[in-house]
């Protein structure tokens, strides 16, 4: 016993010598190092003592400070390798934190870059993603073809496409001027029987013209209203080019033939299609909403009174938003101080429609 007490005696004075050659941030994180686990054996645990995710941080910030000869003496629970996973899992979390906060890698592109890009894509339907990032480089805004390519396929766009021909909506806009559209819509009379009347639209100053007015739209009362459209046009007609309407059987081959001796082509609607006649199909609606659902009609010849009066409404004082609120027949005037004029209202198609006018 007193051999063991000596021996024991030397070797924690000679561990006492080397712990007061060492700093004292060392001695300081061992102590803390051998009390944790103390703590952890401690817990009660049925089988192997298990470290969890703040033991395991603990664990590892301390033994940074000690180096690296040293670590191999402690009486560890676990592998100085094991420490180093740790370590490396640490730093890979915290840096994956900051990836996902934004603060690292590259930067996003801008807000406006993208919507221009789509902008650019939608307005020009054969243009690829490099014709669209030559076009950007023209305007001064840098930017990879890839990022280019990368912003049309994740706004569902084919970055390579190709189309052939001019869009619909293309078409009508590029040649308004020279667009007619007509279209046939029914109103039902009191006396029993139903009207077909024939409209026709410009598509650049938005002017409607009723035609006729029938109760038999047969396929020579038809073309006879395309000869009168033709009069009623007169110097117009040379400007116009295409006449767009639908497949109905009241549209003959004569019809067309009649067109066509003007210079004037037709143009089909898909079937089914109503927004290819969009402009017409509109002013329909307008005309039923505004007169014909809120009007009893007796017979044809009311009907026909109170499409006329409607018609020179539409043309000559109904704003229009294509026309930044003017109308077809009659432009914007110049600004007015309303203290200098009153506004009275005149009441047309028996008061169902008001318009306002000055009066000095």
């Amino acid at each position: 016993m007193c051999l063991q007490f000596v021996f024991l005696l030397i070797v924690r004075v000679a561990a006492g010598l080397r712990l007061s050659r060492r700093e004292e941030m060392w001695k300081t994180a061992e102590i803390l190092i051998l009390r944790h686990q103390l703590s952890v054996l401690q817990r009660r645990q049925p089988r192997r003592p298990k470290l969890n995710w703040a033991d395991r941080a603990l664990l590892a910030t301390l033994l940074g400070v000690i180096p690296k000869a040293r670590r191999q003496g402690l009486g560890l629970l676990i592998t100085p390798d094991t420490i180093v996973r740790w370590h490396r899992d640490i730093v890979r979390r915290r840096w994956a934190a900051r990836s996902a906060c934004g603060c690292t890698g590259r930067p996003a592109t801008r807000r406006s870059i993208r919507a221009l890009v789509r902008r650019l894509a939608r307005e020009n339907p054969d243009w690829g993603y490099r014709r669209i990032h030559g076009e950007l480089a023209g305007l001064g805004v840098k930017v990879a073809a890839s990022t280019v390519w990368e912003i049309l396929k994740a706004s569902g766009i084919d970055p390579g496409r190709r189309q052939t021909g001019l869009a619909w909506s293309q078409f009508l806009r590029s040649q308004a001027e020279a667009i007619l559209a007509c279209d046939f819509f029914t109103v039902d009379l009191l006396d029993g029987t139903q009207a077909y009347v024939l409209a026709v639209i410009e598509h650049a100053t938005r002017r409607i013209r009723i035609i006729g007015i029938t109760l038999h739209p047969t396929g020579e009362w038809t073309t006879q209203q395309a000869r009168n459209l033709l009069m009623d046009l007169d110097e117009q007609a040379d400007r116009v080019k295409f006449m767009i309407r639908d497949r109905g059987s009241n549209f003959t081959a004569a019809f067309d033939a009649v067109l066509a001796d003007a210079g004037i082509r037709t143009v089909l609607c898909n079937i089914q299609t109503p927004r290819m006649n969009a402009i017409t199909e509109r002013w329909i609606g307008g005309c039923r909403r505004e007169l014909l659902d809120r009007t009893l009609v007796w017979n044809q010849a009311h009907l026909q009174q109170i499409l006329r009066q409607y018609e020179t409404h539409h043309n000559q004082h109904r704003p229009h938003r294509s026309l930044s609120g003017g109308a077809p027949l009659k432009p914007l005037p110049e600004p007015v101080d309303l203290d200098l004029y009153r506004i009275r209202r005149q009441a047309q198609v028996g008061g169902m429609i008001n318009e306002y006018r000055l009066v000095a």
